[in-house]
């Protein structure tokens, strides 16, 4: 007696063109004059295909289906044809033969036997031709999006260049004027309003700064040297007093003796300029009791420095956009500041990230320690 694979391998090929006659007339053809050929084309090899895998161990199969699984996919994807009309249309030539196979025999072990090998090379056939697809087009996907990602940066890049030698060039004036001012306050102390054009001076030469370093053309003032976290602390605290008392910002210390760190002076005093002037603003709104805690110590080789004030939450919505170039919610604000502030620390080989709770708002500060 003819064994039941044997026997559906010979009658699926005694019976191929009508197999393939009812299978076109029910699947999904897509646009296009060469679709319809493509489609019977595939579906003739498959049925050979399926034809001479029948008859063989199923340790055998996937060598034999793996090659034309990938060959299909390939097709598929050149043609733009969805994923998921092919699997269907794979389908509707299993239940096609699936029709037939009671004809053969009534022994259910028989039928049984001949389903799982027919199943098995129908199901590595999909699994092997849509994991292709997917991989081909998961990389049709990446490539565009690296492309894209450096034309964008290409853009940026030339956009920093021209916004940096703009700047740069409306900074030389400034200087001027900038003298000039202080001229003006040495022969002529009591004239108004030169304390206010002096102040508006200086924070459009520190806006100015921000974009430079922005652009990463800054040439920085001072080399990189040892010092001293404490000491730093204390000039950025000295110079933000006036505006701590003005808005009565109650300031409580905690700095661990002896912290040493290298960088350059200039850019960690602006991050800590920035951060602590920010949270000054920030609780300039406050009816009373605003406090800042600065805390600085050594932690497993690095230096912290914890910047906690107890003013407003950050909304939960804005906390993982704050770093983020030109994010703020400030009318006035340019949306560099903390982002710069992380770029330097960055820089420094350190890492600047924020908590923010109901109660206190937190920027953490870590440097390696020398």
């Amino acid at each position: 007696m003819i064994p039941l694979k044997k026997h559906l391998a010979q009658y699926i090929k005694t019976n191929k063109t009508d197999f393939i006659n009812r299978w076109e007339k029910r699947v999904i053809i897509p646009d296009g004059e060469d679709s319809i050929e493509i489609i019977r084309k595939n579906g003739e090899t498959m049925v050979e295909l399926l034809v001479h895998l029948l008859t063989f161990p199923q340790e055998n199969i996937e060598e034999h289906i793996k090659p034309f699984a990938w060959k299909v996919a390939e097709e598929r994807l050149e043609a733009d044809i969805n994923i998921g009309e092919f699997v269907y249309n794979v389908n509707i030539a299993r239940s096609e033969i699936y029709k037939d196979l009671n004809k053969l025999t009534n022994d259910v072990t028989e039928i049984q036997d001949a389903l799982d090998h027919f199943n098995l090379i129908f199901d590595r056939f999909l699994y092997y031709a849509v994991s292709h697809y997917t991989d081909l087009k998961n990389s049709i996907i990446r490539q565009k999006e690296e492309y894209i990602s450096t034309t964008h940066d290409d853009r940026l890049s030339l956009l920093g260049q021209m916004t940096s030698s703009f700047v740069h060039e409306f900074r030389n004036p400034l200087t001027s004027i900038h003298g000039f001012i202080q001229l003006l306050k040495a022969e002529h102390q009591n004239l108004p309003y030169l304390e206010i054009i002096s102040g508006e001076l200086e924070q459009l030469k520190f806006r100015i700064t921000q974009f430079l370093m922005l652009s990463k053309k800054q040439i920085v003032d001072t080399e990189w040297a040892s010092l001293s976290m404490n000491e730093l602390l204390e000039e950025v605290m000295s110079f933000l007093y006036p505006r701590i008392v003005e808005v009565n910002v109650r300031i409580e210390e905690d700095l661990q003796p002896g912290l040493q760190f290298s960088g350059y002076k200039e850019e960690i005093r602006q991050v800590f300029i920035n951060i602590i002037f920010n949270a000054v603003e920030v609780l300039s709104d406050q009816p009373d009791d605003s406090v800042i805690l600065l805390k600085a110590y050594e932690q497993n080789g690095s230096i912290v420095v914890s910047i906690k004030n107890n003013g407003p939450q950050i909304p939960l919505e804005h906390q993982a956009t704050i770093f983020d170039p030109f994010f703020t919610t400030k009318k006035t604000g340019t949306g560099l500041g903390l982002y710069i502030c992380k770029e330097i620390i960055e820089k420094h080989g350190g890492s600047l990230t924020c908590e923010s709770a109901q109660d206190w708002t937190v920027f953490n500060i870590s440097l390696p320690a020398t």
